[in-house]
């Protein structure tokens, strides 16, 4: 388990969480679009928030490596492992200072952290490709040598945006 990034990082995905609105038609049937049947219900069963942060990360990868679908799609599943949790904002942002300060996590807290492990599992089940299954679970730990040094810029960056 590890902290899901840096403080400032942290504070602007709170920011983020408070203004984040659910998905009109456009980012629904871009996120449909590049979804397997299987992936379906692991990116639906997420909530609002996360389900924009993916769809706002895809758009990212898109705008900088278009034709990148491969990239995409690992930016737009790498959080899918967070509904495992079911918590909110406040929640996470305790889990997340807990981690920063190595204090021991158990619960929702400690599936919140894991969310990485956790996704990659039902992706890997799900039958994503192998870069999907690989962002998933590594976003938060560091680059995996499957994904290339200048994929990997692309990703973070996406999950920062």
């Amino acid at each position: 388990m590890s902290a899901p990034g840096s403080p400032l990082h942290l504070v602007r995905r709170f920011l983020g969480t408070l203004r984040a609105r659910p998905l009109g038609p456009a980012a629904q049937t871009l996120a449909d679009s590049l979804l397997s049947a299987g992936e379906r219900p692991l990116f639906w069963e997420q909530s609002a928030v996360d389900q924009r942060h993916a769809v706002d990360a895809a758009r990212s990868v898109m705008a900088d490596v278009p034709g990148r679908v491969d990239l995409a799609r690992a930016a737009l599943l790498h959080d899918v492992g967070k509904r495992h949790a079911g918590v909110g904002i406040l929640a996470r942002s305790g889990a997340s200072i807990a981690a920063m300060l190595h204090l021991p996590t158990s619960g929702r807290w400690a599936d919140y952290l894991d969310h990485g492990s956790l996704g990659a599992h039902d992706l890997e089940a799900a039958g994503a490709e192998p870069l999907v299954v690989a962002f998933a679970r590594r976003h938060h730990i560091g680059r995996p040598d499957t994904i290339g040094a200048d994929d990997w810029r692309v990703l973070q960056s996406a999950d920062r945006a």
